[in-house]
C-alpha cells in the first residue's frame, strides 16, 4: 500500500509532457519587409536617375516627380474610394513611379506620365487586388500601353541636354544605329551620353545599382545572369556577326536591357519563386529579347519580352515548384 501511495504522489508531481506545436508552412522567417525591399531598389536606381538628370536637365526632374507623385496619389485615392487599407507607406507606388519615369523619353507631354501612372497603379495593380496580386509589372504594363497609344511621343528621343552644354542629340538610339549598320560607341552606352529614355542610357549606372541589389540579397544571379547569357548566345548564333565583341557589347549595354534585367524582370510578384524557374524564365526572356531585336521591325524588345514572360510564369511555376512532402500522384484509371 505504501508503495502505491508513493507512486501516485510521484505521478502527481511529474510535469505533464506535451508535444511541441507545429504550425503550417512556411517556417522560414526573414527580417526583410516590403518597405525595406522597395527602399533598397529605389536606392539602387538612384545612380541611373542621377545620370539621367545630368544628361537631360530639369525636364527629367519634372517627368520623374510627375510620375512618382501621380502614382502615389492614384494609389491613395483608389484605396480611399474602395475603403481599403492605405499602403502608400510601403514605397511600392514610389518605386513604380520611378521605374515608369526611367522608361519614358524626357520630351513626352505632361499628360503621358499622368496617364501612364493611372494605368500602372489603378489598372494593372489595384484592379487585380493590389501589391502581390498583379499579373504583370505595373511600370512595364503602363509603358507598353503608352507605346501602343502614343508611339509618336514614346519614340521621340531627340533632346537638348540641360546641363552638359551639348547641342541637340540625334534621335537615333544606339540599338537603332547597331541595327542600321551605323557607327556606335560602347563608351557612350556605358556613360549615358546617348539618346534614349531617362533611365536606360547609362549601362554602368544600372550595373552599379544591380550589384548593390545582389550584395544586399534582394535579387540573385540566377534570373539576371541567365537573361544576359542567353541573349549573348542568341546574338552570337543569329546576329549575323559571329563572336564580335563590339556587337555583343552593343546589345548588352544598349537599350533597356540592364534596366529590365536587374530591376523589372526580378520583380518579386511577377517572377518565378524557385531558382530552377528563374533560370528557365531568364533563358526565355533572353531568347525572346533576341528575337524582337534581331528579327523584329524595331531595335528594342525588353519591355515586351518581360510582359510576355510575366504571362507564362504560372506555367513555369507549375512545372518547377517542388511537390508536397508525401505527395503521391494519383493512379491513372
Amino acid at each position: 500500500m505504501e508503495n502505491e501511495v508513493k507512486d501516485k504522489k510521484q505521478n502527481k508531481e511529474e510535469p505533464v509532457k506535451t508535444l511541441p506545436s507545429v504550425s503550417s508552412t512556411p517556417h522560414v522567417r526573414d527580417k526583410s519587409t516590403t518597405t525595406n525591399i522597395m527602399g533598397c531598389v529605389i536606392l539602387a536606381l538612384l545612380p541611373a536617375t542621377g545620370v539621367g538628370i545630368c544628361n537631360f536637365g530639369p525636364a527629367a526632374i519634372l517627368v520623374t516627380a510627375l510620375c512618382i507623385g501621380c502614382c502615389v496619389f492614384f494609389e491613395w485615392a483608389f484605396e480611399k474610394i474602395c475603403k481599403r487599407k492605405n499602403t502608400i507607406g510601403d514605397l511600392s507606388a514610389v518605386l513604380t513611379g520611378l521605374l515608369l519615369a526611367l522608361n519614358l523619353p524626357v520630351s513626352v507631354p505632361w499628360y503621358i506620365p499622368v496617364i501612364g501612372s493611372f494605368v500602372a497603379i489603378v489598372v494593372v495593380k489595384q484592379l487585380f487586388g493590389g501589391l502581390g496580386q498583379n499579373f504583370m509589372n505595373p511600370a512595364l504594363g503602363a509603358r507598353c500601353f503608352l507605346m501602343l497609344s502614343f508611339s509618336r511621343y514614346m519614340t521621340d528621343f531627340s533632346y537638348r541636354p540641360g546641363w552638359v552644354g551639348a547641342d541637340v542629340i540625334s534621335s537615333a538610339t544606339p540599338l537603332a544605329d547597331v541595327k542600321g549598320g551605323a557607327s556606335f560607341s560602347i563608351a557612350s552606352m556605358l556613360l549615358g551620353n546617348e539618346a534614349g529614355t531617362i533611365g536606360e542610357t547609362s549601362a554602368l549606372a544600372l550595373i552599379i545599382g544591380g550589384i548593390f541589389l545582389l550584395c544586399m540579397g534582394i535579387i540573385t544571379w540566377h534570373l539576371t545572369g541567365m537573361y544576359l547569357l542567353s541573349l549573348v548566345v542568341f546574338v552570337i548564333i543569329f546576329g549575323g556577326h559571329g563572336f564580335d565583341i563590339n556587337y555583343i557589347a552593343a546589345h548588352l549595354f544598349g537599350g533597356g536591357l540592364m534596366l529590365g534585367a536587374f530591376f523589372m524582370a526580378t520583380d518579386y510578384v511577377t517572377r518565378p519563386i524557385t531558382r530552377k524557374g528563374q533560370i528557365i524564365y531568364g533563358i526565355f526572356l533572353g531568347c525572346l529579347t533576341g528575337i524582337f531585336r534581331i528579327f523584329g521591325p524595331g531595335a528594342e524588345g525588353v519591355s515586351y519580352a518581360i510582359i510576355i514572360g510575366n504571362l507564362i510564369v504560372p506555367l513555369i511555376e507549375k512545372i518547377t515548384v517542388p511537390k508536397h512532402f508525401g505527395y503521391k500522384k494519383p493512379a491513372s484509371s
